[in-house]
């Protein structure tokens, strides 16, 4: 059997805004020069915190790691509904937003709480026919799309100012939180949008044992082989 290296394992990267996924894949690879790089679980660009980048052999478990529970912190903006359900998307209704207190928005995220029946958003990488679902949105066109079983464990408002309101939520992989903020703001009837999104944890691994990309790629190689989380430990033998 061959012995697994160093560099056979997993980085915990605190990905910025501005970046999509694959553009961390790309700059750790450009760097240190590791031909197999991937990552588990999207974000999307204005999203910030958590993404796992997998090296080497480490690679074969990124499904595994995919399939983990995800933890979310963030921002919500009531009165303003996009095509996107995020701050990246076009205005689609602009509306008042009525008074909400902490515990009525509580209550209202709480209708969420358990198994849900969730349809990707045109605007996500999704593919129908073999063609991600944005592209199709570019082009003004929408398809019918097949709804996902998720499940959230907890949807917790911890702030609220109008129209901004922080929030923090337990998902299953595969949950689209802009999705949530754009169907509670349909519920609330006032439109909402997300703002900020933040990945704090994913599985077994938290974002504060993570560094920032920009830290990252001025590692040595050998200080990047110290950061590796081994493929053993990864795979749950160790």
């Amino acid at each position: 059997m061959q012995e697994f290296t160093a560099l056979d394992g997993a980085l915990l990267i605190d990905k910025p805004a501005g970046l999509t996924s694959h553009d961390v894949v790309d700059a750790i690879r450009r760097q240190f020069g590791i031909k197999k790089v991937g990552h588990c679980g999207t974000l999307d660009p204005n999203a910030t915190g958590l993404l796992i980048i997998v090296l080497g052999r480490g690679t074969k478990l990124s499904e595994k790691l995919m399939s983990d529970d995800k933890v979310y912190e963030g921002t919500i903006k009531f009165g303003e509904a996009t095509d996107s359900y995020d701050a990246d998307g076009e205005l689609t209704a602009s509306l008042p937003v009525p008074p909400l207190t902490l515990a009525e928005l509580n209550e209202a995220s709480a209708g969420f709480v358990g198994d849900l029946m969730q349809k990707p958003p045109m605007v996500s990488a999704v593919k129908k026919g073999g063609v991600p679902l944005y592209k199709l949105a570019r082009k003004g066109v929408e398809v019918e799309r097949e709804a996902r079983l998720i499940h959230i464990y907890s949807f917790r408002f911890t702030a609220y100012e109008e129209p901004l309101a922080a929030f923090s939520i337990a998902c299953t992989k595969g949950t689209y939180v802009r999705s949530l903020a754009h169907d509670l703001g349909e519920k609330l009837g006032c439109g909402a949008h997300l703002a900020t999104l933040r990945r704090t944890v994913s599985g077994k691994f938290d974002v504060a044992n993570a560094l920032p990309l920009e830290a990252v790629l001025k590692l040595t190689s050998a200080q990047l082989e110290q950061r590796v989380v081994p493929f053993l430990k990864l795979a749950g033998t160790q």
